[in-house]
């Protein structure tokens, strides 16, 4: 009994195998019993489908896509406009082009002439006197000066900043500083001492001064100051200097109270 369900277990195999062989397009098997055990020897070769042409290649090894996160609550917006549930894309709002802004042609000391502050004249202190061999102060009232109007067209406003004082003294000498000057008064010094801006003159006589104050120019065209290359340089009027000597002598009395008196 036992050999012969040996037998049929066998031969059932035996056509498994060969079925299976003859429908693997050419894999060899060979099946066969040895004494109540069953021998199955032979190759089969398997490969991978082509995941470019098959629906069930890995998922692992094909194109990921970010998983977006649900929002019930647009979905639940959208429920009435027949969306669904489908997320709806929002496009970036279309670009909107700024106006153009007219060229500005590059802008010159020249161009800014119209805008010039008024000119400046040099005083000598004290009332444009002095006395031969002693200080003579000089001040140069020059201030920020700003002005508005229209260049190329354009609204502009102009700021002119003094920013040196070049001084003639009328005796062949000149200084050039960077500030006008202040009276002996504001300084807190006495008449006759040195400042910055004073001079000396040797010998009495008449002599005409000036000064030339040198501006450095800023523009606003509406978007903010920005500064125009060198200074503008505006020459001032002449201013008659007197100067006198002075001698020391010894007198009764003084020129209030005798002013016929010589030297008075």
């Amino acid at each position: 009994m036992h050999t012969l369900l040996a037998a049929v277990f066998v031969i059932s195999v035996s056509m498994s195998s060969a079925s299976s062989g003859d429908s693997d397009g050419g894999t060899d098997f060979f099946t066969g019993a040895d004494q109540g055990t069953l021998v199955v020897s032979g190759s089969r070769t398997t490969g991978n489908p082509d995941n470019s042409t098959s629906p069930f290649y890995d998922a692992g090894t094909g194109p990921s896509h970010p998983v977006k996160e649900f929002d019930f609550d647009a979905c639940l917006a959208d429920w009435d406009s027949y969306k669904g549930c489908f997320r709806a894309r929002t496009d970036a709002d279309p670009a909107v082009d700024e106006p153009a802004i007219a060229a500005v042609p590059a802008i010159t000391l020249t161009d800014l002439a119209q805008f010039a502050p008024a000119p400046v004249t040099a005083s000598g202190e004290p009332d444009n006197l002095g006395v031969a061999g002693m200080p003579t102060n000089f001040v140069a009232a020059a201030s920020t000066h700003t002005q508005s109007g229209t260049l190329f067209a354009i609204p502009v406003t102009v700021r002119f900043t003094p920013v040196g004082y070049d001084f003639r003294y009328g005796d062949g000498d000149s200084a050039s500083t960077t500030t006008g000057g202040q009276t002996w008064s504001a300084l807190g010094q006495a008449q006759f001492t040195p400042t910055a801006t004073s001079h000396t003159y040797r010998d009495r006589g008449t002599y005409d001064a000036s000064v030339t104050v040198r501006y450095a120019a800023e523009v606003d065209l509406g978007v903010g100051w920005f500064p125009v290359e060198g200074q503008l340089s505006i020459d001032g009027p002449t201013q008659q200097i007197r100067i006198f000597e002075a001698h020391t002598a010894l007198v009764a009395r003084t020129c209030v109270e005798q002013p016929a008196a010589p030297g008075c």
